[in-house]
Parts: structure tokens; sequence; C-alpha cells
């Protein structure tokens, strides 16, 4: 009687751990977005072509690059398209994009060029005349996950773009999946506890995090997963039992790009030009 105990907790456990990692299977979405590899936060070149800058975006256009770009919600409702929350790093100020509207964001410069901080708004042209793909990253702040996820959405629908979603915050991709199921959207992630990212969170819930344990409350297309943790049991059994498609990121190198491709993986690259 104890062994059949036992067996009965270990088939539930099995089911658990199989529903948390839950993802959904071969979007048709995906016949087109695996043909390209994507320029992380655009085809810069730094100093001269800052990231996420149209300068950025127009050089992967014309390179036959997808591009990868950030997406902040500003305080009049506008979309900001920079990595960082604060504009230290890129633009020398100590201000949160959060708490700019797009007037003021327009006084920034990028890394010292003459390069402004573009609206999303701005870059979508772009990337509708040339049928290029991008990869659109949710950077949720101060609980605004359902109003960034709902703002991009309703701005990329104004435009013809090839595009998928993602997202850190598994909160803006169940957003997407409660309201914009025929969006293919991905479930970014990484080993938080090795990098040291993820703030003040609890240690418990970056290692539920990187393990993709939230997987069952959003249901991904894809794992976007940094290059260099991607050798995680989580990640390979979902690629397995899901067949889902994983992008690896940042990839830096040809011999990092090959692996990846080898793997049948997407790549976000940067720091090189993979046609030499």
């Amino acid at each position: 009687m104890p062994v059949v105990i036992v067996l009965l907790v270990l088939i539930i456990l099995a089911e658990l751990f199989l529903l948390m990692l839950r993802c959904r299977r071969e979007h048709p979405g995906w016949k087109l977005l695996r043909q390209y590899r994507y320029a992380h936060r655009g085809y810069h070149d730094k100093p001269y072509i800052p990231e996420n800058s149209m300068a950025a975006f127009r050089r992967a256009i014309e390179h036959g690059y997808g591009a990868e770009l950030d997406v902040h919600l500003m305080k009049d409702g506008r979309l900001a398209v920079i990595h960082d929350a604060s504009l230290k790093r890129t633009a020398g100020a100590d201000v949160l994009v959060e708490d700019l509207t797009a007037e003021e964001l327009k006084t920034y410069r990028l890394e010292g060029t003459d390069e402004e901080i573009p609206l999303l708004e701005e870059v979508l042209p772009l990337f509708e005349q040339n049928g290029l793909p991008l990869v659109v990253e949710l950077k949720a702040e101060r609980g605004n996950h359902d109003a960034l996820a709902a703002a991009t959405c309703a701005m990329l629908d104004k435009y013809k773009v090839l595009y998928c979603i993602e997202s850190f915050d598994p909160r803006c991709i169940r957003w997407l999946k409660k309201n914009r199921p025929e969006i293919v959207r991905g479930q970014l992630s990484e080993n938080f506890l090795r990098h040291g990212d993820g703030g003040n969170m609890p240690k418990a819930l970056l290692w539920a995090l990187g393990n993709l344990l939230t997987n069952c409350l959003a249901k991904p297309d894809f794992i976007a997963y940094r290059f260099s943790d991607r050798d995680n049991f989580c990640l390979r059994w979902c690629r397995w039992f899901y067949h889902v498609q994983e992008i690896n990121w940042t990839i830096r190198t040809k011999e990092e790009m090959e692996a990846a491709e080898a793997q049948g993986n997407l790549v976000i690259f940067e720091c090189f030009d993979p046609e030499v």
C-alpha cells in the first residue's frame, strides 16, 4: 500500500510539473519569423550608432535583419523605445522614462550623438515598408504590465508589421494569452540567481522564473533564454515535450550563433556581422 501511495504522489507531481511548464505548440506565425536573424536593440555600432535608435533600426533593415527592441509606457500613454527605465546610462539623465511625456522625451539624446529616443510609432513604419520582422520586448514598471501590453498591441494594430512579443514579466504574456491569443508570445528568462538580476525579488521567485515555472500563467509560444544559461533542464523539457521554439540572446560571436542555430534556435545578436 505505501508503494502505491508513493507512485500516486509521484504521478501527481509529474503532472503538476508538466502543467507548470506548459507551452503552446506551433503557432502559424513561425513560418515567417523563423526565416530571420534579429539585431539586438537594432543593428547598433557604438559609439556611432546607439542602441534602440532610428539609425540602428535603419541599419538592420539595410542588412536584411529583423530587430529586437524594448518598449516602455510613458505617463502620457505614449510608447518609448528604450531598454532601461532610467535614462542615466543611455542619455546621461537621472530620470525615469515612465515619468516623461513624449514631448519631454524628445529633449534627450542617445549616447552623445544627435539621435533622439524614438517612439514605437516612429519605428513601426520602417518595418512596415520593408516587411522585416520585430521582436518587441515589453518593459513593465510599477505594475503597469496590463496597460503596457494593451497600449503596445493597440499601436501594433495600426501597422502591417510582422512581429512577436516577449517579456521577462509573465503578467504581460498572460495578458496576451487572455486578450490577444492570435499574437506570437514569448517568455524571456535566464538564470537570475547566477547573474544577480531581479532586483529585490525573493530568491525563490527568481528560481521559479529562471526555471519557467510561470509558463502555466501564459502558455508561451517561445522561450527567449540567455545563451550562456541554455543548459537548463526545464528549458530542455519545454523544447522536447512541447516542441516550443527557443530564441537565444544575446549572441555576440559567429561561433555562438552557429551553436544556437545548429539546435534550431533563433538568434538575437549584436557586436558582430553574422554574414562575415
